[in-house]
């Protein structure tokens, strides 16, 4: 039998964008943005993606490492959205169809200066020692990096 473990951790992380909260948002929301910065990667293959921005709205996607490897998936369920403000969203990973990880994470824009305050802060279940904290920290930081050459540069 396989031994089973839970590990809490909470991370956040902040960036400031050098553009207005609606920018940030949009880029979050627009399907072509968002397929731009979250999904397009290098070295990935994507075998599926779907993304129903709303309150209720699920996306989910299924993709592996184009060199071979497991084939990750993503569901996230969106719980609140306040446009230009917050975004709440529940989501699971899972390795060769293994659930990995269940997390709650909220997204807070607010201007600042002419820019944008952005706080990404995730609450995860890291199951199994099939993830960790810091690699969902490290995920996180490229994807909110992709997302600040969307948005334009990202301010010191």
């Amino acid at each position: 039998m396989t031994d089973r473990s839970v590990e809490h951790a909470t991370i956040v992380i902040e960036r400031h964008y050098d553009a207005p909260p609606a920018a940030v948002f949009a880029a979050w929301a627009e399907p072509a943005a968002r397929q731009r910065w979250f999904v397009a990667a290098e070295g990935w293959e994507i075998a599926e993606y779907s993304h129903d921005f709303r309150v209720g709205g699920r996306e989910r996607g299924r993709f592996a490492q184009k060199t071979a490897g497991p084939v990750y998936g993503n569901d996230t369920l969106y719980w609140d959205i306040v446009p230009g403000r917050r975004i709440i969203f529940a989501y699971t990973m899972a390795r060769d169809g293994t659930l990995i990880s269940a997390s709650l994470a909220t997204v807070e824009l607010a201007a600042d200066g002419t820019g944008t305050l952005l706080v990404f802060t995730e609450q995860g279940a890291f199951l199994d020692g099939g993830d960790q904290p810091r690699f969902r920290e490290h995920g996180w930081n490229d994807l909110l990096d992709r997302l600040g050459v969307e948005v334009g540069p990202a301010a010191a």
